[in-house]
């Protein structure tokens, strides 16, 4: 949407150069971060890139194919805007 596209880019100006921590359900806000943790029941039960969260097949990889439609990294998620972590 346009406000999800407005907030990503407002985000990326404002953590570039920045360690951040972002908490996020759409994983298009997260996808190009450089570590991604997946936290289930408050337990950290993952942690890697997009890719290798893919390849694994665990949580990340559930939430990604319910948003998409689709479980792998040659996939582009649609997204506006990255945010870097």
């Amino acid at each position: 949407t346009e406000t999800e596209r407005l907030v990503q880019e407002a985000l990326e100006r404002a953590t570039t150069g920045r360690t951040t921590i972002a908490i996020a359900h759409r994983l298009s806000t997260i996808q190009d971060a450089d570590v991604i943790f997946g936290v289930e029941d408050g337990t950290v039960v993952e942690q890697g890139t997009h890719e290798e969260l893919l390849a694994e097949g665990g949580l990340y990889a559930r939430l990604y194919l319910e948003q998409f439609g689709s479980a792998t990294a040659t996939e582009p998620v649609p997204q506006p805007a990255s945010v870097p972590l």
